[in-house]
């Protein structure tokens, strides 16, 4: 048997991973994790995993879900249901278990087939071409704010059916509700409570709209969507379309800016981007994973790790650290975009995986080959500020300059 292991140095490793230092360069952090035992203790009781196959076992294994909202109350918020970011997120489908996640996810699925994705590429490489054009004519530009932040905003509110003059105020809004993937503060929530509230404003006055006036978009299908009989509540209705929003740009934002940073630091690999993009985007996601951590509680007796999980136990994966175990990868430190037999772990597993992976990868196949190519000089420009998340990996400014010479 695995033996759990909780220890001073255990400690100080995962409360550095919730510094903006740790968070810089986690990677090798989480490989002393691996080192010291494959399952570990934290502070608060909670069991954490880092090798890729346990990881895997913990998105999978159906005898584990997603904490439900009434157990905020034995975590320090037995009022959570009074706070806006809180309601919002643990009543949505990404922290719903079935049955309430089957019949959620069964009326929004149809609309992330493979298929329906396929469909958006034209109009994605046309967004694509036309920000690559206004960035081209800059010589120095912030990439979030130019590109890995529009494309995907752009994308996920065409599909939607939010104007594009509206998209820009949830660049703050997302990322503030976002914070309570992390550690929950009073802090937190104060910033959190306000940015949820506004965007449940904003889409009941949207989705009136497209009841009276419906549209060929994913919130007027919502508004009638329908499977034997069954139909979303109002609620489910606002809570789905703010987390399709949310989750539509914020990935992605941060894939396409950790991928940048990987390309640029290693130059050599780009020829394999242009070769296979959706290979390399694999490595890409593998390499520096925009989704960090997942969390699960217990609902049957289970094994993780060689331990005996028992109904209540708390476990989180560190996706991030099993993405870079050498015991699935070779030489897990080295990006290499032609890296065969590649599984990474940054979009979930089983009946939690992403619902909206397809969209996410297709963008950044799409957008990182034709960056690279008609902006062959690209390059850092320094003073980049990196999101304060370790749940959610990337960047809130990324400076670049987009040609030599002053």
């Amino acid at each position: 048997m695995t033996t759990v292991v909780e220890s001073p140095e255990v400690l100080t490793l995962l409360t550095e991973l919730t510094t903006l230092t740790g968070r810089e360069d986690p990677y090798p952090r989480y490989a002393r994790l691996r080192e010291i035992s494959p399952i570990v203790r934290a502070g608060d009781n909670a069991l954490v995993v880092t090798r890729h196959a346990d990881c895997a076992a913990v998105t999978r294994d159906p005898k584990l879900g997603h904490m439900p909202a009434h157990m905020l109350a034995f975590v320090g918020f037995p009022d959570w249901a009074e706070h806006p970011a809180l309601q919002q997120f643990f009543t949505s489908l990404i922290a719903q278990n079935p049955p309430d996640h089957t019949r959620l996810r069964r009326l929004v699925s149809s609309r992330f087939t493979a298929r329906r994705v396929q469909e958006l590429r034209p109009a994605i490489e046309h967004m694509v071409g036309e920000l690559l054009d206004d960035l081209a004519d800059s010589r120095e530009a912030d990439f979030v704010g130019a590109f890995a932040f529009p494309l995907p905003v752009n994308v996920i509110g065409e599909l939607l059916g939010v104007p594009k003059e509206d998209r820009a105020q949830f660049q703050t809004l997302v990322r503030d509700w976002s914070q309570v993937l992390d550690i929950i503060t009073p802090e937190v929530l104060k910033k959190a409570d306000p940015a949820a509230q506004m965007m449940r404003d904003y889409l009941t006055g949207l989705a009136a709209e497209r009841r009276r006036h419906p549209q060929d978009d994913l919130l007027s299908a919502l508004v009638s969507a329908e499977e034997e009989g069954d139909r979303l509540t109002e609620d489910e209705l606002l809570t789905m379309a703010a987390l399709l929003f949310a989750a539509g740009f914020e990935t992605t934002t941060n894939l396409l800016a950790n991928g940048l940073v990987a390309l640029l630091a290693n130059p050599g690999q780009l020829p394999a981007l242009a070769e296979d993009p959706v290979a390399a985007v694999e490595e890409l996601l593998r390499f520096d994973s925009p989704v960090q951590i997942v969390g699960r509680v217990a609902w049957e007796p289970t094994t993780i790790a060689g331990v005996a999980i028992e109904p209540g136990d708390r476990l989180v994966a560190y996706l991030g650290a099993g993405n870079r175990d050498p015991e699935r990868f070779a030489e897990p430190d080295r990006l290499d975009l032609r890296r065969a037999d590649n599984a990474p772990l940054s979009f979930g597993g089983g009946i939690h995986y992403c619902l909206g992976a397809p969209l996410a990868r297709l963008e950044a196949q799409v957008a990182l080959p034709e960056l690279m190519r008609r902006l062959p000089r690209l390059a850092l420009a320094g003073g980049a500020e990196r999101r304060n998340s370790l749940t959610l990996r990337g960047y809130t400014k990324l400076p670049v300059t987009t040609r030599e010479g002053k």
